[in-house]
């Protein structure tokens, strides 16, 4: 009886963390950002992780691959602009370096606290230019590249001191650089968000804080859900401000369940 209960237990507990997968997968493929800002919370109030550090480092691992797997599908539909996503990837990979570093040295609780105190910023920034549609001829130049270089190195220090993949950072930073459309921002941003969530992951695994196990589980539900997710993009995307609105409501929703458990908590 004992054994049969600790079987459904663990059943139950690969289910959600699966499940877990899926939505932070389709975040991923829906706005491009996102996939970290649920996981850390999901890992630590919905799976249960203790260790906020082990959350960061393990999320930023599971972010990095379902990025990769929704820059497919964006790659398909033509929707990356890759020379932006270069020069915008490799000046944020370096600040993403320097800004794990500087995470690692905080606290856990406090961490997540400034993380969702920077996310209701960001959201405010996007929902106020939501009816700005870009130029869908938008493309990274000798003009705006130092624009984009700065944009990049900024986005990966935050990225990597708060153990997020970046695209809620990323995608409005590509925006605000090259003017181009969300959905190429979304598209654009996951190059990005994989370079970060790999020099995040390398900088926790480094310092032993990934669970390989979760991340596993984490990036085998994330694998249909960026699938699902990159569909759902193109399709809001016709609408004015749709998907820049959905975007944002995301981060506030997050953010605020994130400050209502941190302070709960001290």
């Amino acid at each position: 009886m004992l054994s049969h209960s600790l079987l459904q237990s663990g059943l139950l507990h690969i289910g959600v963390e699966l499940f877990c997968g899926a939505l932070i997968g389709f975040t991923l493929g829906l706005i491009g950002g996102g996939g970290s800002i649920l996981a850390v919370p999901l890992m630590v109030y919905a799976v249960g992780v203790p260790n906020p550090h082990v959350a960061i480092g393990t999320s930023a691992l599971a972010v990095a691959i379902n990025a990769l797997i929704g820059l497919a599908q964006h790659a398909r539909a033509g929707t990356v602009k890759w020379r932006c996503a270069g020069i915008f990837a490799s000046c944020g990979v370096v600040g993403a370096f320097l800004g794990a570093g500087l995470g690692k040295a905080m606290d856990g609780q406090r961490l997540l606290l400034l993380f969702a105190l920077l996310m209701i910023g960001v959201g405010a920034l996007m929902l106020h230019g939501r009816k700005n549609l870009g130029s869908p001829g938008a493309s990274c130049n000798r003009h705006n590249a130092p624009k984009v270089m700065t944009y990049g190195l900024g986005a990966g220090l935050l990225s990597g001191f708060f153990g997020i993949g970046g695209g809620f950072l990323i995608v409005p930073g590509l925006m605000a650089s090259t003017s181009m459309p969300i959905l190429n921002a979304v598209g654009t941003s996951l190059v990005a968000v994989s370079a970060f969530g790999f020099s995040t992951a390398l900088s926790y695994t480094l310092s032993g804080y990934v669970d390989w196990q979760m991340a596993t589980l984490f990036i085998a539900g994330g694998a249909l859900g960026s699938i699902l997710g990159t569909r759902a993009a193109r399709s809001m995307a016709g609408s004015t401000g749709r998907l820049t609105s959905f975007f944002a409501g995301v981060i506030f929703l997050v953010a605020f369940y994130m400050i209502w458990q941190g302070i709960s908590r001290l």
